[in-house]
């Protein structure tokens, strides 16, 4: 198979779709590798260390839509690139469709074939190829909302594990998953005080096993989310219904009654934000103020570690780019369910139930497409 890597044109962003011995596993196996110039640059990888494994450089995104059967990315792709997508081709990146009318159409009418990492799912009902971003973007939402706090941002002017004799800064996590326990994890360690609020009894009772009691774990009503976040220093979003937009959970009532100068820092915000008053920001202008609350709302959070963010990306997503290079996309989807559930739209048709439903349009069996 001919696989394509172009370079990532959305804001600040300095990910890879493959980073060189992604794709020396590919090459290795006789498929030919094309990369845009100066694709990796960003996270220190030059031409040439992707020439030394096998690969092709060609200097536009343009040649490499042209010419590649497979594009591997890791961003959406944004208007530009959409326009060069071709019937049959297979995109396989993150696509977030549920709250992106504009990008879905375009996709339909490319006529391709888009495989999204973060509906594929595997035997234990998780999302692995969303997993490794939920932790870094876990963990970097406690980095954002300390600088979001700090006075100079418009916020509080706290510390969120305060010093001897000051009280830490509260912070409420809505989520359990992978996203609020990684979010927990950063957060306890900066011994600020920590509540998670979640519906799943199983994940109530893990988050406390796992933090030995260190954090409130609440099961998660409309009562318990005001109570929590009108006393919060510092509101972490971090729902997913996975492929569907985000539920508002905390809505512009809240914010208004939230304390002057704390913080929110939505995580949620590639699936539309869980938070009422939330709306996407870039690494260039990552915040604003709502109702004296700073929302910091960044889609690519983990753009901003690029480097840690790729390598752990494409320990997930190889063993798939490799399955649907050899094999073909047809056959790779046909015999692994889990690589199905991550096809939302093919040959015009949406395929994702969930993105359908958010969007009002039509859902077609995926398998009736493959047959």
């Amino acid at each position: 198979m001919i696989i394509g890597v172009p370079k990532e044109i959305k804001n600040h962003e300095y990910r890879v779709g493959m980073v060189p011995s992604s794709v020396r596993e590919l090459t290795s196996k006789g498929h030919e590798v094309f990369i845009e110039t100066n694709a990796g640059n960003g996270i220190g990888f030059t031409d040439q260390d992707y020439i030394d494994v096998g690969a092709s450089i060609l200097a536009t995104a343009k040649e490499i839509f042209a010419v590649a059967e497979m594009i591997v990315k890791v961003k959406e792709p944004q208007a530009v690139e959409r326009a060069m997508l071709r019937e049959d081709q297979v995109l396989f990146t993150y696509l977030h469709l549920a709250p992106d009318l504009p990008q879905t159409e375009d996709l339909i009418k490319s006529g391709s074939v888009c495989i999204a990492y973060e509906t594929v799912t595997d035997d234990r009902g998780t999302l692995p190829l969303l997993a490794p971003m939920s932790e870094v973007a876990g963990r970097m939402s406690i980095q954002a909302g300390a600088m979001a706090l700090e006075k100079s941002m418009g916020g509080r002017g706290m510390l969120l594990g305060g010093v001897p004799g000051v009280e830490p800064a509260k912070v409420v996590i809505i989520g359990g998953g992978m996203v609020g326990t990684n979010a927990a994890q950063m957060a306890v360690g900066l011994g600020a005080d920590v509540v998670i609020l979640d519906r799943s009894i199983d994940a109530l009772r893990r988050l406390n096993a796992q933090f030995d009691n260190r954090v409130k774990a609440i099961y998660s009503t409309a009562d318990a989310i005001e109570k929590h976040v009108l006393e919060a220093d510092l509101v972490i979003g971090g729902v997913l219904v996975p492929g569907a937009a985000a539920p508002k959970l905390v809505t512009k009532e809240h914010i208004a009654k939230m304390k002057p100068g704390s913080a929110i820092v939505d995580v949620a915000i590639d699936q539309g934000g869980c938070i009422e008053t939330s709306h996407a920001t870039t690494h260039e202008d990552p915040t604003y103020i709502v109702d004296e609350v700073v929302h910091y709302c960044v889609a690519n959070m983990p753009g901003a570690v690029a480097r840690t963010s790729t390598f752990a990306l494409n320990n997930a997503t190889l063993p798939y780019i490799i399955k649907l290079a050899d094999l073909g996309y047809r056959k790779a989807l046909i015999q692994d369910k889990h690589l199905l559930n991550g096809l939302n739209v093919m040959h015009g048709k949406i395929t994702c139930k969930e993105v359908a439903e958010a969007l009002n349009l039509e859902f077609v069996e995926p398998k009736i497409l493959l047959n």
